[in-house]
């Protein structure tokens, strides 16, 4: 690839970053504060089935393909998976010391900064909840986690143009229900809409640094090309598995229930499908 081929590369990246990392901020600042809302679960069921098809229909098969070991590669998905769990229960405990600190045993049930927003995003009318402190320590978090997205996504576009696009459309799916939540965390404890959207937006342009970063490690390093999205795979599979999935095990109505499946297969099918066009175009 000549010059001007890893200059568009880069243009594509960091407009791909920007578009999934601030664009998931504000369609989550519409959903949260707008009158579709209500319709959050079917967001969760289609960002599930976007990242589980984005990873195992194309990440994986595109590490696989880089001839790397197998075994490797499964090593390098499994130890993924593991570091992603432990990163969330450090932030658990974190959050669970500092929220007792603050808060004493009333809500000690409740440790996860994440659910804990979650539940605020889908029950916006509850006053009885006291505004949380943690508002910096969520954009900290948020802004470290933008990083990480943005190296995936360069990862993505590395490989090629239409898989970029992919993995920088799922990762804003999947984001938005996680910035709904920062947003109205946010927003209980300063109280200002507009400074909740423009502190989260912030956080998310971070994706950006990501992405150049993952852009000039990628290029002189590409032989890390394929654990980086088997790495890749692991975030999108965990995320699906451990944050979303959860949040729609619960006892609906058959109607319901039928409308989350839905979502969720149309998710796996959208990417599919987006894949399969630029694939035909391509070839």
């Amino acid at each position: 690839m000549g010059r001007i081929g890893f200059g568009m590369t880069l243009l594509a990246i960091i407009l791909g970053t920007l578009a999934a990392g601030i664009g998931s901020v504000w369609l989550a600042a519409w959903l949260s504060f707008g009158i579709v809302s209500r319709y959050t679960q079917h967001m969760l069921s289609l960002a599930a089935g976007a990242l589980l098809a984005t990873a195992f229909l194309h990440l994986l098969p595109e590490a696989f393909e880089g001839g790397i070991e197998p075994h490797n590669l499964f090593v390098t998905l499994l130890v993924g998976l593991l570091f992603f769990f432990l990163l969330d229960k450090a932030e658990l405990w974190h959050h669970g010391h500092e929220h007792h600190h603050h808060h004493g045993d009333r809500q000690g049930h409740d440790h996860d900064h994440h659910q804990h927003a979650h539940n605020h995003a889908h029950n916006h009318t509850d006053t009885s909840q006291e505004k949380s402190p943690g508002g910096w320590a969520i954009l900290a978090g948020d802004s470290v986690h933008c990083f990480g997205d943005g190296v995936l996504i360069a990862s993505a576009f590395m490989v090629e143009m239409q898989l970029g696009i992919v993995a920088a459309l799922a990762v804003l799916a999947h984001e938005v229900p996680h910035h709904m939540g920062d947003l109205v965390v946010l927003r209980e404890s300063s109280g200002n809409r507009q400074a909740a959207i423009l502190k989260v937006s912030l956080a998310g342009a971070v994706t950006a640094l990501g992405g150049i970063a993952g852009y000039l490690l990628l290029e002189s390093l590409s032989g890390l090309l394929p654990y980086m999205l088997a790495i890749a795979s692991s975030s999108f599979i965990y995320v699906a598995l451990a944050d979303l999935i959860p949040q729609l095990q619960k006892r609906l109505s058959s109607r319901e229930t039928a409308a989350q499946i839905v979502w969720l297969v149309s998710g796996i099918a959208l990417v599919s499908v987006v894949s399969y066009m630029a694939h035909g175009g391509l070839h």
